[in-house]
């Protein structure tokens, strides 16, 4: 895999001692990659990501992996808050929901494969269960990458998971904060997170029995059934 270099002066050290543990996937949300890649590389705007990957597959680096972007924000999964310090933040170009959010090319989702396969193989700590869309980890501001993105075709080749349904059965805020969601948030707000990343088909905010199976399968793919 070729990576351009693309340098952002937009991040600073990780605190001390800390280890990536999380990987993070967004979309740009802009008109085009040339104008998300000039973005994330202004230094007025204050935001980066560590890599930027376009729609015909080509790879940025833009932050080094030892060093904290500027691309979760407020954030929160599995009782940590600000994710910057422990993560690394992927930005896949497409418009997004407010300019035309369409499918992800598969040269595009193809990058962004071996681009999270690199990483995995780098960051040992990253666990499956944290393999995370923007929107999980700030799920009252964010959608992205959102319910197009292809996680089922990611967790097939051993990035991050994607789960059997099990029972219909538990409380839904309960068992949203046994997957890592903060749960201080209205519960629709939180199950269209869960939908958007793990129940695509069906993305209303309503915690119904498909979703709840979605759940409880994916604890038991956790291991915390």
């Amino acid at each position: 895999m070729r990576v351009t270099e693309a340098p952002s002066p937009n991040h600073d050290p990780r605190p001390e001692g800390a280890v990536v543990d999380s990987l993070i996937l967004h979309y740009t949300g802009m008109q085009s990659g040339r104008a998300a890649l000039d973005r994330l590389r202004d230094p007025a705007a204050a935001v980066s990501s560590h890599y930027l990957v376009e729609e015909d597959g080509e790879v940025f680096r833009l932050v080094p992996e030892g060093r904290r972007a500027r691309h979760a924000g407020a954030s929160h999964w599995r009782g940590r808050e600000a994710l910057n310090a422990t993560s690394i933040g992927i930005e896949v170009v497409n418009p997004g929901h407010e300019w035309g959010y369409r499918p992800f090319p598969a040269l595009q989702m193809a990058a962004v494969a071996d681009l999270c396969l690199d990483i995995l193989g780098r960051h040992p700590a990253i666990a499956p269960r944290n393999v995370l869309a923007h929107s999980d980890v700030a799920p009252d501001r964010k959608q992205d990458p959102g319910e197009l993105f292809d996680w089922q075709g990611l967790a097939k080749l051993g990035i991050g998971l994607w789960p059997a349904d099990g029972p219909a059965e538990g409380d839904p805020m309960a068992l949203l904060g046994r997957i890592g969601y903060r749960t201080g948030l209205p519960l629709p707000v939180l199950v269209t997170a869960f939908q958007r990343h793990w129940r695509p088909e069906r993305v209303d905010g309503v915690a119904d029995a498909g979703t709840l199976r979605r759940m409880t399968g994916l604890l038991d793919a956790i291991g915390e059934a």
